[in-house]
């Protein structure tokens, strides 16, 4: 995210002032007047721009599942699809413990504080929108290729890649929801075991599985140090 937000244009720089609100104070200073200081502007642009709060809201996740396609597409497709899986999985670990509050509006299922959901309440926007499907469709290609391996029976690759969104996802929940504080290593303790296990329910051998997350998790940690 720019640290300046005057050099952007004012739609754009509503949204960064939004990410950062959430990351430093958290939902309860998603409103309209403390966006809008944030941001540099007057509380009318806010509406101007977005009619209001929940549409705001809106915009604010879908940047950040655009932020989540652009890691995705930084990360290297390897001759190894279950490797690649658990690098997207460690990556969007990153990115929930980057900003929490972020996640957790881009993946929760309540509505806190000023989060009003939009009129339209049909309207699940996590996961129909554009920039949703755009980095969902990175998780769909790896599984497409894990199915397609010696690594896992044939299966349904919907069924397959919304498994292991499940998976991963029930998985960076609990653990920011502080779940596994008595692991000294969770990732390693559960969120690794958890990704063999799955591999070798879709058929794929246990060493192989072990092998290929380990050495994920390896790339994973020395990219981030």
């Amino acid at each position: 995210m720019s640290g300046d937000l005057t050099t952007l244009k004012p739609r754009e720089r509503l949204v960064q002032a939004t990410v950062k609100l959430l990351a430093e104070q958290g939902p309860s200073a998603i409103k309209a007047r403390t966006i809008a200081a944030e941001a540099g502007v007057s509380t009318m642009v806010v509406y101007h721009h977005f009619g209001g709060i929940p549409e705001l809201v809106g915009a604010v996740i879908d940047h950040g599942f655009a932020e989540m396609e652009r890691t995705f597409e930084t990360l290297p497709v390897t001759s190894d699809p279950v490797a690649d899986l658990f690098s997207m999985a460690l990556a969007v670990r990153e990115i929930a413990r980057s900003n929490p509050h972020l996640y957790d509006l881009m993946f929760g299922l309540s509505m806190r504080a000023t989060y009003r959901p939009a009129p339209d309440k049909a309207v699940r926007r996590s996961g129909h929108s554009k920039v949703f499907k755009a980095a969902y469709a990175h998780l769909t290609s790896a599984c497409q290729r894990l199915v397609d391996s010696e690594d896992a029976i044939a299966l349904d690759v919907k069924a397959v890649a919304a498994g292991l969104w499940s998976t991963m996802h029930g998985y960076i929940s609990l653990e920011l929801a502080d779940h596994f504080v008595e692991f000294e290593d969770p990732v390693g303790s559960i969120m690794l075991p958890a990704g063999v296990v799955f591999t070798v329910g879709l058929g794929g051998d246990r060493q192989r599985a072990q092998a290929s997350h380990e050495e994920a998790l390896r790339q994973h940690v020395a990219s981030v140090r």
